[in-house]
């Protein structure tokens, strides 16, 4: 009786948590579509960038403070890893995510982005002349494939290679965040990294800014959302309470619940929540190849997380250990995605 109840309230842990994980999903997505009414405004990339992470911060400081119950020590010995994820996870990769997004549809953006896993595959390869197993091989080919078609050289619609050239920068930014928070570190929660990093980014920003680096230039101008025509504060508050702080808060909850590896296949559909909410609030579609071409990318990323999950538990097999990524209730890593950023 106690193993069925176990089971099912099991059962109702993991409907909880794909649930978050969606919602978390659905609410990173909106963050190009508001982006972009920003920008189409007078908003230029920089600034956008720069109130996103500030108020984000502002919201994450007083539960940060929380996590770390005093021990203010943690922040001395972790300096440059929160410093290396606000330059480069978050700063470096926004600010660059939303110089394309000005320059592509939100969709051929984010689809940019997420060939950071393909990249990884690449690198390690190259850096290590050990041809990748085959599910990966595979998954890398199509991720290519699909890539070849986003761009989608001989259509009609003509793409901004400078904005693809930011979304590339962007996808590098990403590979550098994972092996950033690829090692494991336990005295560090992940919100204090957040919003550290968050910090850390924004400053960033702001003194890049201020020297004439990064253009800045608001306006306040009112946004076209879909059918609405909205004060620009309502993108602002968007921008940072659903696309940053909400969308990271529940997809921790997500990870605690689901385990980060199944979180961070469910995060996949941020690609699709990213190109219906273009298509709902900006009225813009990528074309049919290029839907093509990012359903590739999607379909090789999925491939090589399945390689990843099967090596890692063939390695716990053979080290008589349990796999890890089944233990959902211990696992407490955030989800490695680009909303964290």
């Amino acid at each position: 009786m106690s193993a069925a109840i176990n089971r099912a309230g099991a059962a109702g842990f993991m409907a909880s948590g794909l649930g978050l994980a969606l919602f978390s999903s659905a609410v990173f997505g909106l963050s190009g579509s508001f982006a972009k009414s920003l920008l189409e405004t007078g908003w230029t990339p920089g600034a956008a960038v720069a109130i996103r992470l500030s108020g984000a911060s502002l919201i994450l400081v007083l539960p940060a403070v929380v996590a770390l119950r005093g021990r203010w020590h943690q922040l001395k010995d972790n300096w440059l890893t929160i410093l290396l994820f606000g330059v480069i996870g978050v700063a470096g990769c926004q600010l660059f995510y939303f110089n394309a997004v000005s320059r592509l549809s939100v969709g051929v953006a984010l689809l940019l982005e997420y060939l950071a896993p393909t990249m990884i595959v690449l690198w390690l390869w190259a850096a290590s002349r050990r041809r990748p197993r085959a599910l990966t091989a595979i998954g890398t080919l199509l991720s290519l494939g699909g890539l070849v078609l986003v761009l989608d050289l001989t259509g009609s619609v003509k793409v901004d290679f400078v904005g693809v050239l930011w979304g590339m920068a962007a996808a590098v930014c990403l590979v550098i965040y994972f092996f950033i928070t690829a090692k494991q570190n336990d005295t560090l929660p992940p919100i204090v990294l957040a919003s550290g990093g968050l910090m850390a980014g924004s400053m960033l920003i702001w003194i890049a800014g201020g020297t004439g680096l990064v253009s800045m230039s608001f306006a306040t101008a009112d946004t076209q959302l879909g059918p609405w025509t909205t004060p620009w504060w309502v993108s602002i508050a968007g921008l940072v309470i659903l696309s940053t702080v909400l969308s990271y808060v529940t997809g921790i909850m997500a990870a605690r619940s689901l385990g980060s590896k199944v979180a961070s296949f469910v995060s996949l559909t941020e690609v699709l929540f990213a190109v219906v909410w273009a298509w709902l609030l900006l009225a813009e579609l990528p074309g049919a190849i290029q839907l093509v071409g990012g359903a590739l990318i999607v379909c090789g990323v999925v491939l090589v997380r399945i390689d990843e999950l099967r090596a890692d538990k063939r390695d716990a097999v053979e080290s008589g250990e349990p796999a890890r990524e089944l233990d959902h209730a211990n696992d407490v890593e955030p989800v490695p995605s680009e909303r964290v950023l």
